[in-house]
């Protein structure tokens, strides 16, 4: 079937000069007489003054906010005091003399102090309630009726950003439902207003509602692209019957980039069902700050003529600018948004024009407080005879009234967007649309600061090279890390599942030792299987004898002087190609991990990402290092520069199999070290294709010697060998101490001391104050908790939570985590997959029966029969010196710990062995300096998981019983495999040298 034509659009040029005629007009009806700030002064409201205060002073603004953020947590006057206090005393903030005036107490429990928080707190409640319609349906009934006197219709939307547990999901769906016909009630005694509730004849609904579509399903994920459609889907077509049985109008919500094609994929599949085909009382929103949203918008048109019965686009510019540029920014993505907002107007009018030109199947409702957008839209919808009902014109609860009393006037149906629900969960609606009324680019703010009309007037153009600068304008990161896969995006999901069809193809095969470039036959081998399914062989290992290490280290030895001499630039260059190939083999790579290790794909791309950092910082950080020092005198030159060890040894783990052993192993090599790569036996397989790729790179054979082995014998054989110069490890506290105190045994032969770098797991907590952001919190323990079922060495393992918060917090984390899906690593919607072993297994099943002694079981999720799964479980109730809260389990277990304050929860923190992350959720300033200083970790993360390390960006390792060493992608990491050398020159002869600058 031929898709039918998109209708072509018209010159823009002919609508110009109505528009202006419109907006001229809608401008002069809109104006203050009087600017803001003058307005302020004389209103002396503080919830003006706020506004006032954010506007003047961008530091002020940042500190304000953040502070608004906090306040609905904050539970006593005292606290609000010391809070409002902490953040606007910050050094970046310059406080206008009312505040402080405000802020001149030592004691936030002082009268002065009670009575800053008296006079702020009910301001921002104030400030908040401009903006959200009221907490109890009853004051919303009231707004809607004083809206309806003038005109104005709504549409409502219950606030609340996440929703992280299936429970929440069900209460979602089910307040909807109540709202829904709560509405429908006080309809019933509405008169009718022709204006808005009747179009061409016909009765429309006097109630509508928006809903976000991932708020019907907390693990909707594009990865998961079926299970994310039958998460919603169900619930989708349940409020769409209840919607048509009332006479509601359901309009859909658009949200971050990230779940926006998955979301127009599912809303047309169900919309084009036969039961909702015939429904036009239903919308979908398009976002203009979206560079690829007038393509969407075109696909719209097409789908809608398909489809026969118009449905209504809502076109907004955006709510999400600065976290979709931030979020690209961190991935190393192109941005999704345009850079400059010129160039989102001018999108805005292009999808207007295209949206008004197709009105017979799409009806469009323009959402702005932009007068020239809505004068826009006004001017084609009158040249082109627009009918009343194809087109209505939206604006935001609180902004732009006068505007929307003015669109009225002139006989369009004015929607006003109408947030209801608490403050708490409606505390970033709140915040957004703050930053949009204080933001210089703002419309409503230089329409109020009385800039000229020509400006505000004036046709908007695409900034020159908006989309070519990919997001990043003149921002460029320190270090280009590798993007991971972003699954947001349909060809790179079939890319990934294809990669894990053909790897599936190549199982079962048999790999052997690399000796100076050459397989070697053995005579035992390890079978390296599936974890998700233990009857399937992923490769036969030969494991190699202590003979062939014997042979290999010598080899290495051999090829040592040749390696050093090497210039760095050709060594880095090998790394760099080797990254190359890791990047073009990116999903074959991520396959393997899946099926060797039973990591699932989301957890393995970034792993992924992670070993081709590592091979080019690491080059990098040679060339940087190769350059040595240089400290001269008259008459005398003196030179500092580093030289290789000799022969390294890395023996790696196999929770990150292709990370680790890829950085560890390429440190070694780029510094000039012939090294022995011996991966851990159960991830072998994954061991060889790095050996496969080091070589295509350019490795000399006898540079790099691939050896499988078992660790306590033939390993043990090398860590002791006399001619080895380093060893680096990574994996359990009981062999790296083992490693560490045989290197330190003097060897028969041997002229040197071993190096040992050692990284030994950890014991990591993460604290949970009274200020914490709990939906960000509870998300944050989840994922570093049973993220890679908790095999993670930087994995949440202990939660402290302050108790003030305990019991909601508790609660919240155990429901989030019933709504993890435990299952095979290749589904796609599996987050919580085996468990690498059998041993591992039973381990894990031992520390939970203690658990089950010592403290209280809060959840124990069931798991598969078929493979080595331990369901995910989180203990409540446990004492800090309690088994569990010590010793590391290396699984899907977590203690949670409750402390009486932030004093005790930082104490109960430091009190293990262990020294390697650890985390705080906070909004509390203090709180958040003193962990910087009294935390004893070697990685800290403050409001964010504790998971994930990026090379160069955040550098890791760990101190106490977590390693010894320094940290892996950080600049002095290469120092580890140099031997630094000085050489100080007299260059003096008979009395006279050159000296710079005399001739």
């Amino acid at each position: 079937m031929v898709a039918p034509a998109i209708k072509p659009q018209t010159d823009a040029r002919p609508y110009e000069a109505k528009t202006l005629s419109i907006a001229t007009a809608l401008l002069g009806a809109t104006r203050e007489k009087k600017n803001l700030f003058a307005q302020m002064r004389d209103q002396m409201r503080w919830d003006d003054k706020i506004m006032d205060f954010a506007m003047a002073n961008p530091g002020l603004k940042v500190q304000l906010f953040r502070f608004i953020d906090a306040l609905p947590a904050l539970r006593s006057k005292p606290e609000i005091a010391r809070h409002l206090q902490e953040y606007l005393s910050a050094d970046e903030v310059e406080l206008p003399n009312v505040l402080k005036g405000l802020l001149n107490f030592t004691d936030p429990d002082s009268a002065p102090g009670k009575l800053a928080a008296t006079t702020v707190a009910p301001a921002v409640e104030t400030l908040a309630y401009r903006y959200i319609s009221g907490e109890k349906m009853d004051q919303a009934i009231k707004a809607i009726e004083r809206m309806r006197k003038d005109k104005l219709t709504f549409t409502m939307d219950l606030l609340g950003e996440a929703v992280i547990t299936e429970e929440e999901a069900q209460a979602y769906l089910q307040r909807y439902l109540d709202i829904m016909e709560q509405l429908s009630n006080a309809a019933k005694n509405w008169k009718t207003i022709d204006a808005i509730d009747v179009a061409e004849g016909k009765e429309l609904s006097k109630v509508q509602v928006s809903v976000k579509l991932t708020a019907f399903y907390s693990q909707f994920d594009p990865l998961d692209e079926a299970g994310s459609r039958a998460g919603v889907s169900d619930s989708i077509r349940t409020l769409l019957r209840r919607a048509q049985e009332l006479g509601v109008m359901v309009h859909f919500d658009m949200e971050q980039y990230k779940y926006k094609d998955l979301t127009l994929a599912i809303l047309k599949d169900i919309l084009i069902e036969d039961e909702f085909r015939q429904r036009d009382d239903v919308g979908v929103t398009l976002q203009a700050y979206l560079q690829d949203s007038y393509d969407d918008l075109k696909d719209l048109v097409i789908w809608a003529k398909d489809r026969g019965t118009p449905v209504s686009v809502r076109l907004v510019k955006g709510a999400y600018w600065d976290q979709e540029t931030i979020t690209a920014r961190q991935n190393d993505w192109p941005s999704p948004v345009y850079s400059q907002k010129v160039s989102t107007d001018a999108n805005f009018e292009r999808m207007t024009r295209l949206l008004l030109e197709n009105h017979e199947y799409l009806y469009a409702a323009i959402g702005s407080h932009n007068v020239r957008s809505q004068a826009y839209a006004m001017a084609i919808a009158e040249e082109l005879k627009v009918p009343k009902r194809n087109i209505e014109l939206q604006v935001l609860y609180g902004m732009a009234d006068k505007l929307a009393k003015t669109l009225a006037d002139q006989g369009y149906r004015v929607r006003v967007y109408t947030p209801f629900g608490e403050l708490i969960p409606g505390m970033s609606y709140l915040i957004r649309r703050l930053l949009e009324n204080t933001a210089n680019s703002s419309f409503l703010r230089q329409n109020l600061e009385d800039t000229p009309v020509e400006t505000l007037l004036a046709a908007p153009e695409f900034a020159p090279g908006d989309k070519e600068q990919g997001g990043r304008g003149d921002w460029e990161p320190p270090f280009p890390n590798a993007a991971d896969t972003d699954y947001a995006i349909a060809v790179k999901r079939a890319e990934a599942f294809a990669a894990l069809k053909a790897v599936r193809q190549q199982i079962g095969q048999r790999y052997s030792p690399i000796i100076d470039g050459e397989a070697v036959t053995t005579e035992t081998f390890f079978d390296s299987v599936n974890p998700s399914n233990p009857k399937e062989l992923i490769g036969k290992v030969g494991m190699a004898s202590q003979e062939q290490a014997e042979r290999a280290i010598a080899v290495a030895k051999a090829a040592f002087p040749a390696w050093a001499a090497t210039p760095a630039k050709e060594r880095a260059d090998i790394l760099r190609r080797a990254a190359d190939i890791m990047e073009a083999r990116r999903h074959e790579l991520n396959a393997w991990m899946v099926l060797e290790v039973g990591k699932p794909l989301g957890q393995a791309d970034p792993e992924t990402s992670e070993a081709i950092d590592f091979c080019r910082f690491y080059a990098d950080e040679m060339e940087r290092l190769d350059a040595g020092y240089a400290y001269d005198y008259p008459g005398e030159t003196n030179r500092y520069r580093y030289f290789p060890h000799g022969i390294g040894l890395v023996i790696s783990p196999w929770n990150f199999p292709l990370a680790i052993t890829t950085g560890m192993t390429v440190a070694s090599l780029v510094a000039g070290n012939c090294t022995l790569m011996k991966p851990a036996e159960n991830s072998s397989v994954i061991g060889a294709k790095i050996a496969e790729i080091l070589y295509e790179a350019g490795i000399p054979k006898g540079v790099l010697q691939f050896m499988p082995a078992k660790g306590s014998t033939v390993g043990a054989y090398m860590v002791e060998h006399p001619d080895i110069h380093m060893i680096t490890f990574t994996g359990s506290r009981a062999v790296g101490c083992r490693i560490y105190a045989e290197a330190a045994q003097l060897r028969p032969g041997q002229k040197h001391l071993k190096r040992v770098v050692a990284e030994m797991g950890g014991k990591n907590g993460i604290i949970i104050d009274e200020s914490a952001d709990l939906d960000q919190a509870v998300q944050g323990v989840v994922y570093s908790a049973f993220g890679y079922s908790g095999q993670k060495c930087s994995a949440c393992s202990r939660v402290m939570v302050v108790e003030s918060v305990y019991d909601t917090f508790v609660h919240r984390l155990v429901e989030a985590t019933r709504s993890l899906q435990v299952g095979i690593a290749e589904a796609p919607g599996t987050t919580v997959g085996p468990v690498v072993d059998a041993a591992a297994q039973a381990k894990i099943k031992e520390y939970i029966e203690k658990g089950k002694q010592e403290s209280t079981l809060a959840l124990a999720m069931p798991a598969p029969d078929s493979g080595y799964f331990v369901g995910p479980t989180v203990f409540t109730d446990v004492a800090p010196d309690a088994v569990i809260a010590q010793e590391e389990i290396f699984g899907p277990v977590l203690a949670v710990i409750k402390v009486k304050d932030f004093e005790e929860a930082v104490q109960v923190a430091n009190n293990t062995d262990y020294g390697l992350t650890g985390g705080l959720y906070s909004r509390t300033p203090s709180h958040i300096e003193r962990v910087q200083h009294e935390f004893a970790v070697g990685n800290l993360y403050i409001n964010r998981s504790i998971t994930g390390a990026i090379v160069s960006r955040q550098p890791f390792g760990g101190f106490k019983m977590s390693g010894v060493g320094s940290k892996a992608g950080g600049p002095d990491y290469l120092l580890q495999f140099l031997e630094p050398r000085h050489v100080s020159e007299n260059v003096q002869r008979q009395g006279f040298a050159p000296i710079e600058g005399v001739d």
